[in-house]
């Protein structure tokens, strides 16, 4: 792995593109569930030996690993040099770009992608890269945050930003869409064959919510102008308004074909 041939991360404050900031060792201590619950979309993918596949939003290569290990030739991009790095150091082609920029020279078999469309806030360019990165033919598949996911987390959080003093940021954090308009903003790109479900999932937070909310929220508590030494007294409080370590989550799980 050379880092030094590596670009400045351009996941940062003041850009609404992307909406969180990563730290790949605080994300593996503290996130690790959201890889481990990954494993349904990968089974939807269903990577085949000496496919070419291309993962986007690869984090710290967890998944991107099992695509290699059952025999696909896979790629995985992510917009977070430390995520890069960790990926990398599993002995992964990873690459830093983001998922509404992706340039290759060649072309792909299948898409994954887990966890990560949700953080993408240009999702019409994203569509449209990932439709141009597939071969005719290929199969796009993954999960993403969908239509009320977190919506209690995300309320304590705001509330509790309110409460001193601080603005929540105006614009949005995330994509999180009805099954309609995800059909809608992939119909457009031009995938046909769209399965597209809505799946509750109440997940235990292993770390407990202030400790998700220090990691997950990292990038919203820099754009309401949250002084680092005030973020835990903050997550510590959001915790308690919520009274509980079950994150409400709600994913969409997805398949889809470009045409031949």
């Amino acid at each position: 792995m050379a880092d030094d041939a590596l670009t400045p991360d351009p996941n940062v404050e003041g850009t609404p593109a992307s909406t969180s900031q990563w730290d790949a060792a605080d994300y593996a201590r503290i996130g690790g569930f959201v890889p481990a619950l990954g494993q349904a979309a990968l089974e939807l993918l269903d990577p085949q030996p000496g496919e070419h596949i291309l993962d986007v939003g690869c984090g710290d290569g967890t998944l991107t690993l099992k695509i290699k290990e059952m025999g696909a030739d896979v790629v995985g991009i992510d917009n977070s040099l430390s995520m890069i790095g960790a990926a990398r150091a599993k002995g992964l082609d990873a690459r830093l770009m983001d998922a509404a920029q992706l340039k290759f020279g060649e072309a792909f078999d299948a898409v994954f992608s887990n966890a990560t469309l949700h953080w993408v806030l240009d999702k019409e360019r994203a569509a449209r890269a990932i439709w141009f990165a597939l071969k005719p033919g290929g199969r796009f598949a993954g999960e993403m945050g969908g239509d009320g996911n977190l919506a209690r987390l995300r309320e304590a959080l705001d509330d509790e930003l309110v409460a001193r003093g601080f603005g929540p940021p105006t614009y949005a954090a995330n994509w999180y869409p009805s099954v309609e308009d995800f059909t809608a903003v992939y119909e457009q790109a031009g995938f046909k064959d769209i399965d597209a479900r809505l799946i509750e999932r109440p997940t235990p937070l292993e770390h407990g919510v202030a400790a998700w909310v220090i990691t997950f929220r990292a990038g919203w508590l820099d754009r309401a102008g949250v002084p680092h030494e005030e973020r835990q007294s903050i997550a510590d409080a959001v915790a308690e308004r919520v009274g509980s370590d079950m994150a409400d989550y709600v994913r969409l799980r997805f398949i889809m074909r470009k045409p031949k």
